[in-house]
């Protein structure tokens, strides 16, 4: 497998003219950045722009799996099939981020349970067939006391069951790795930059984006031949900077919560149902438990979506009818995602399509634009490349797509954690960790520990994470804030919420940006802030307690008054 292909020769592209770039991409979720690489591997000038960070929207706000969709292939078997397909893809290039999660899906006593057992495992043997795309095991049928030997905290009155298996992944982990394959094959990364304008000419066909970056409010113009809309719940928005109407990219926007717990409650993940009927998941997830996910119709504020209160008690319930410990266990945190749905009115949430679709806006009168509605983080790669091709069909691209067999940053070898620890004198947990973030450009990370010393030192317990990789966090891979830091190295999302380490991680942060400590310790707040809003949804009245000791805490350490806490809990989000 090649770890890079040399671009393409360029005489002969179509519609070039004197743009400063062939191609803008809008938005640095999965499908964005995926475009980005593809689009730069196939020898476009390539500027992507996101006006937050990466993976700030659903990408990195999913249930973390790189699933074939078994629930989507009685309506949509293509969807269940393109999944399972580029699951595999996306293993072979980022080998190091995946990791498999067991699945157990039972079946409890009633007067028709046996042929609800007999139904579901024929099912899943017509799943089986897919199952060799992803690398995937073949479905088990099991009686109920197999299945209470494998978990014994399920509930007792089962009929039965069967075992399948998916594949977890860091949402904003595959963002990051994207994105830095394609800045480093030369794509210019924008982020915390909005688009205000599409600018076209009279004949339609657009020639340049607006932009301004929300950190120093500075504004810009960059010439351009394409344009791709990849914002995902945004894209309505984003179309209508060209003129077009809102209507044009059209998308019904889900939103998805999901429940974080402090350690792991079981080994298997285990599929339930809510009291409407829903299908839900508590799964095992790297270091922790998390219990998911919601399906409603979002009509708010696309940059700050949080859970509430009833839709945590919805899951809880559900969960609690197979598997009754998880009302005593310990909630740490909330997330809550918009999904970017193909629009279809008088459907229930649950039953809108999961496929994808690409609008070209020439029919709008908008020539050399896109916008890329739907798709899954399990097919991102193919999405990506499908565009990319229709690229390539408006450039005159004689280039072939390569990100299927072109390994993304970190994934081209195989490094060995334990020997990792042993050279740096690290915690062996804390090198694992850091190898499966980082693959092989773990040595970067150990480069900087061998030059200084210093930063081997633990800034986030919980997680572990390393001071040198907080430091690579920000110098190599764009990250400007303590929130930014979290996203790439998961810093902050353990059992403390941060309390141990924002502080520190917000010092290190504005030292590696040449800023005053007074702006670390306002990013440090900012990101305690947010993460107490996710938690404040899910506390039972002792966790309420210690919540508000805590905040209390946060006050007195970092020297804020109440007044100012609560003006950064009200600040709108960076």
């Amino acid at each position: 497998m090649s770890t890079s292909e040399p671009p393409p020769s360029r005489p002969g592209f179509a519609h070039r003219g004197e743009a400063e770039v062939d191609l803008v991409v809008i938005g640095g979720g999965v499908n964005g950045v995926g475009v980005a690489r593809d689009a730069t591997m196939r020898g476009l000038r390539v500027a992507l722009f996101e006006r937050n960070d990466l993976a700030f929207g659903a990408s990195g706000n999913s249930s973390g799996m790189i699933h074939g969709g078994a629930r989507y292939l009685v309506d949509d078997p293509a969807v269940t099939e393109t999944s399972c397909r580029d699951s595999g893809h996306i293993q072979s290039i980022a080998p190091h981020l995946l990791f498999r999660i067991p699945f157990l899906f039972p079946i409890e006593r009633s007067s028709h349970s046996r042929v609800m057992l007999t139904l579901v495992d024929a099912f899943f043997q017509a799943y089986d067939e897919y199952q060799p795309l992803k690398r995937g095991k073949p479905h088990a049928r099991l009686k109920a006391d197999e299945l209470h030997q494998l978990e014994p905290g399920l509930r007792g009155d089962l009929e039965g069951g069967v075992s399948f298996d998916e594949w977890g992944i860091d949402g904003a982990r595959l963002c990051t790795a994207n994105a830095l394959d394609a800045k480093e094959r030369g794509a210019k990364i924008y982020l915390g930059t909005t688009i205000e304008h599409i600018e076209r000419r009279e004949d339609g066909r657009v020639v340049a984006v607006c932009y301004r970056d929300l950190r120093n409010g500075r504004t810009g113009k960059i010439g351009t031949s394409a344009v791709v809309n990849a914002t995902g719940a945004w894209a309505p928005i984003t179309a209508a900077l060209s003129g077009l109407p809102a209507h044009t990219a059209r998308v019904r926007p889900g939103k998805g919560i999901h429940i974080a717990y402090d350690r792991r409650l079981t080994n298997y993940a285990i599929a339930a149902r809510t009291i409407d009927g829903r299908q839900i998941f508590i799964e095992p997830w790297q270091n922790m438990t998390v219990v998911g996910t919601t399906d409603d119709d979002y009509y708010g504020n696309l940059d700050d979506v949080v859970a509430n209160a009833e839709e945590v008690r919805y899951l809880v319930q559900g969960i609690a009818r197979v598997f009754p410990a998880i009302t005593a266990a310990r909630p740490i945190y909330t997330w809550a995602g918009v999904r970017p749905t193909l629009h279809a009115y008088g459907k229930l949430e649950d039953k809108l399509s999961r496929d994808h679709q690409i609008i070209d806006h020439a029919k709008h009168g908008t020539r050399g634009m896109w916008s890329m509605i739907g798709g899954k983080l399990a097919s991102y790669r193919l999405f990506a490349e499908e565009m990319t091709d229709v690229l390539g069909r408006y450039f005159g691209l004689p280039a072939e797509c390569h990100t299927h067999r072109t390994h993304l940053p970190g994934g081209d070898e195989v490094i060995d954690p334990f020997a990792l620890a042993e050279r740096l004198a690290v915690d062996a947990v804390a090198a694992r960790r850091l190898v499966y973030r980082h693959g092989s450009r773990a040595r970067r990370i150990e480069e900087r520990i061998l030059e200084a010393p210093r930063e081997a030192s633990v800034v986030c317990p919980c997680e572990p994470v390393l001071e040198a990789e907080v430091r690579h966090a920000v110098v190599e891979e764009m990250a400007r804030s303590v929130d930014d830091v979290s996203r790439r190295t998961r810093l902050g999302l353990g059992a403390c919420g941060g309390m141990r380490c924002a502080a520190r991680c917000g010092q290190i942060v504005a030292e590696e940006r040449g800023l005053p400590p007074s702006v670390g310790r306002d990013l440090a707040m900012r990101f305690l802030v947010r993460q107490s809003r996710t938690r404040a949804c899910a506390l039972g009245p002792e966790q309420a307690r210690q919540e508000a000791l805590a905040i209390a805490t946060m006050r007195s350490e970092l020297g804020v008054d109440a007044v100012e806490l609560d003006a950064q809990a009200e600040s709108e989000p960076r």
